[in-house]
């Protein structure tokens, strides 16, 4: 079986401005106010919680590791509390996976965000039973880019590692297909930043429209 595994955050939706907001919440309870901005910091948020309160502190010289972990716990409980007050699905995704799926393609998510966490986002989006499986951060005892947590949703989706691709929007989605061995594809519309081109992914996306087509390209009958 055909498997199309999307990434989450920064390619199937925009979750910059509610990981920007937990953050700011540590920050205001440090007595430092928001550090962090959209558009500007769009690309720390999608990095993870201990990338964005560390490019916080150093912004204003209080950096200290020690502090990142103390209060990497209370960014993960204020971004669950507002999971989803600016988060949006990115517009035509879902309709490219139900394309996909009426093409006879398994669907499912790899991301690095806690399992919980991506559990809760897509099922207060209403998306998350459109998929046939979601993987996170912590489902397995590794993550993204190493192989095996995309291996694994191609699995749990009913589908063959072999016959897959891997949709995402940085340079740990492109390792990660590179070490599974199969083809990457990298959105081009999400805050990531960067030249997507030089990481050489087998495809670039620029439209959620093009996806179905672009699928079936890459893994043929």
């Amino acid at each position: 079986m055909r498997t199309v595994i999307f990434d989450l955050d920064g390619t199937l939706a925009d979750t910059s401005g509610d990981l920007l907001a937990a953050a700011n919440a540590c920050f205001r309870q440090m007595g430092l106010g928001d550090l962090l901005s959209l558009p500007r910091d769009a690309g720390v948020a999608l990095r993870g919680g201990k990338s964005m309160l560390t490019t916080g502190l150093k912004r204003v010289d209080h950096y200290h590791e020690e502090t990142v972990e103390e209060y990497y716990p209370q960014l993960l409980e204020h971004y669950r509390d507002a999971i989803d007050h600016h988060t949006a699905m990115y517009p035509g995704a879902m309709a490219a996976v139900e394309q996909l799926k009426a093409d006879g393609f398994r669907v499912g998510i790899c991301t690095n965000k806690p399992e919980a966490l991506a559990e809760k986002l897509t099922r207060n989006l209403g998306v998350r039973d459109a998929f046939h499986s979601l993987v996170g951060a912590d489902t397995l005892p590794v993550r993204k880019p190493d192989p095996e947590p995309l291996r694994e949703a191609v699995r749990r989706a009913g589908g063959d590692p072999e016959r897959s691709i891997l949709i995402g929007d940085s340079d740990t989605d492109r390792k990660t297909s590179a070490a599974a061995g199969v083809a990457s594809v990298l959105v081009t519309f999400g805050p990531s930043g960067g030249d997507l081109e030089a990481l050489r992914p087998e495809a670039l996306l620029h439209r959620f429209e093009d996806l179905p087509a672009l699928a079936a390209r890459l893994l043929p009958i």
